[in-house]
C-alpha cells in the first residue's frame, strides 16, 4: 500500500501573492519530511489480531480463552492500526487510509461491543445482530477488493480472503451454526498468514532495500 505523490505538489515552488509575508513564503518553500511506510504496520496488526480470534472461531483452542483477544484489538488490531491508517493520509494514500482507518475501528467497535455493550442484547437476537455486524463488514471489505486490482496481489489476496471471512462467520452466528463458524475460523487463519506475508515482505524489502519477498505489484 504504497503512499502516492499529491497532485501538482512541487518541492521549492514559490508563492506569486505579493502580498505574501516573508512567513508564507518560507512555509511554501519548506519540503514536508517523508515519514516511513505504514502498511507493513497496519498489515502486521490486522494479521496478528485476526489470526489469534480465528483459532478461537476454529474451535482450535477453548472460547474460555477468548477474553485475551480484547486487549489486543485494543492495543494492537485497533489503535496501532488506526494511526497506521492516520499516516496513509499523510502520505495520499487513499486506499491505505480507508482500509486501515476502517479496520482499526473493526477492532476498537467489536472489543466495545464484547466488552460493554453484549449484556444489552437479548439472548435471542444475538445471533442475528453479530451476523449482520460482520455480513456488514464482509460488503465493505468486497468493494475494497476491488480496489485492491490496483495494490498489490498481495493485498488483493488478503481482501478475497477477508470478504468470504466476514461473510461466513455472519452467517454462522445468525444461523446459529457452528461449524459454520469453524470454517470462517479457518479462512479467517488463512487470510491472516497472507496478511503477514505482505506485511513481512514490505518491512523486509524496505530494510533490505531490494525485492527480497515480492508483492506483484498491479499498477
Amino acid at each position: 500500500m504504497e503512499a502516492t505523490t499529491a497532485p501538482g505538489a512541487r518541492s521549492g515552488a514559490r508563492p506569486t501573492d505579493a502580498t505574501a509575508g516573508e512567513s508564507a513564503r518560507e512555509a511554501v518553500e519548506t519540503v514536508p519530511a517523508p515519514i516511513a511506510d505504514p502498511a507493513p504496520l497496519g498489515l502486521g496488526a490486522f494479521a496478528l489480531t485476526t489470526f489469534v480470534l480465528s483459532f478461537f472461531n476454529a474451535g482450535l483452542v477453548s472460547d474460555a480463552g477468548e477474553p485475551i483477544v480484547f486487549g489486543l484489538a485494543i492495543a494492537y488490531g485497533g489503535l496501532a492500526q488506526l494511526l497506521a491508517g492516520m499516516w496513509e493520509f499523510k502520505n495520499n494514500n487513499t486506499f491505505g487510509a480507508t482500509a486501515f482507518t476502517s479496520f482499526g475501528a473493526f477492532w476498537l467497535s467489536l472489543a466495545a461491543y464484547a466488552l460493554f455493550f453484549a449484556e444489552s442484547i437479548p439472548a435471542e437476537n444475538v445471533g442475528d445482530a453479530v451476523g449482520l455486524y460482520l455480513i456488514a463488514w464482509g460488503i465493505f471489505t468486497a468493494y475494497m477488493w476491488i480496489a485492491s486490482f490496483r495494490v498489490s496481489l498481495a493485498v488483493m489476496l488478503v481482501f478475497a480472503l477477508l470478504a468470504p471471512t466476514f461473510v461466513v462467520l455472519g452467517i454462522g452466528d445468525a444461523a446459529g451454526n457452528e461449524t459454520i463458524t469453524h470454517i470462517g475460523g479457518w479462512l479467517g487463519i488463512a487470510t491472516a498468514v497472507v496478511a503477514w506475508y505482505a506485511s513481512f515482505a514490505g518491512v523486509t524489502n524496505k530494510t533490505f532495500g531490494r525485492v527480497v519477498l515480492p508483492v506483484r505489484p498491479l499498477k
